[in-house]
């Protein structure tokens, strides 16, 4: 580190350290001023975290890291500026907003050292080194707000695809699973995990799968709804599965896709009522009579 680095460190410090609270104010006005939030945070939370990042930065300084890595290889000023961006990904705020938002704190910083001195060649080598050291700090938020937002957006999704297959119980040991939408090899996972653990929960007996709100079969939707059905047998239990269309009825024998094994049905109504005569057993006089 040379002398003129280390000069400029040391007043930078001083500068945070007796000037915290005038840096805070004004990087949270700036932020309020230049409309940087790009959501609605309350001016308690930006005080929050500009006293956060701005505690973080004096130790930070006093690492030996040069002004480029200060932010990313000191523990806690990293994690000031990742929990700052991770907040503002979940309040809907923007990437661009975020990053400019960090920013603006150079504006807060140099306005500090301004107090201290006056000397042009000291205020600009504290600008250069205050650029250096920020510009990565604005970079990190920016990566960390997308990272952060995809992750939300999984869980979301993953969340949607849970909501969106819920399991049933129509009767006694009768489950029904209503799928509505597209059948992909994701959410066919999701209905086999769901199904499987509800037909142990339950002590199921016959699994219903009611694709009505299917709205096209393909070879591959009809490879996902074996494999759900193989499943379903191997925990013991029969499947029905009803809603079939005389659209998607015609696909499927277009398509050459053999449900003979399956025991299937118009309507989940008339599913509900096979299913109970598997569990009940044959009538009086009859025999069960459903072809497989």
């Amino acid at each position: 580190m040379s002398t003129s680095e280390a000069a400029v460190r040391e007043q930078l410090t001083r500068a945070l350290q007796e000037r915290d609270e005038e840096i805070a104010d004004r990087w949270v006005a700036l932020q309020l001023e230049q409309a940087l939030l790009g959501t609605d945070i309350s001016e308690a939370e930006l005080r929050e975290e500009a006293d956060s990042l701005i505690d973080a930065l004096v130790p930070g300084l006093e690492s030996d890291a040069p002004a480029e890595r200060v932010v990313t290889s000191h523990p806690g000023l990293h994690q000031a500026v990742v929990g700052l961006s991770l907040r503002r990904a979940r309040s809907g705020a923007t990437p661009t907003a975020t990053s400019l938002a960090v920013l603006a704190l150079k504006e807060a910083l140099l306005k500090a050292v301004q107090r201290e001195t006056r000397d042009a060649e000291e205020l600009f080598a504290t600008a250069v080194f205050i650029n250096r050291l920020l510009d990565v700090a604005g970079a990190l938020s920016f990566e960390t707000y997308v990272e952060g937002r995809e992750e939300i957006i999984r869980r979301q999704s993953q969340q949607l695809m849970e909501l969106s297959t819920p399991v049933v119980r129509l009767w006694k040991q009768v489950l029904a699973v209503p799928l509505i939408g597209t059948l992909d090899t994701a959410r066919t996972q999701i209905v086999m995990e769901n199904l499987l653990q509800a037909i142990q929960d339950h002590e199921a007996l016959v699994a219903i799968i009611d694709i009505t709100g299917v709205s096209t079969v393909d070879t591959a939707v009809a490879q996902h709804l074996m494999q759900t059905v193989n499943a379903v047998r191997l925990m013991g239990a029969d499947c029905v599965i009803s809603g079939i269309q005389p659209s998607i009825a015609q696909t499927i024998a277009q398509l050459g896709i053999d449900l003979s094994t399956i025991l299937t049905r118009a309507t989940l109504a008339d599913a509900l009522a096979a299913a109970i005569k598997l569990i009940d057993g044959p009538g009086p006089g009859g025999d069960e009579g459903e072809s497989r």
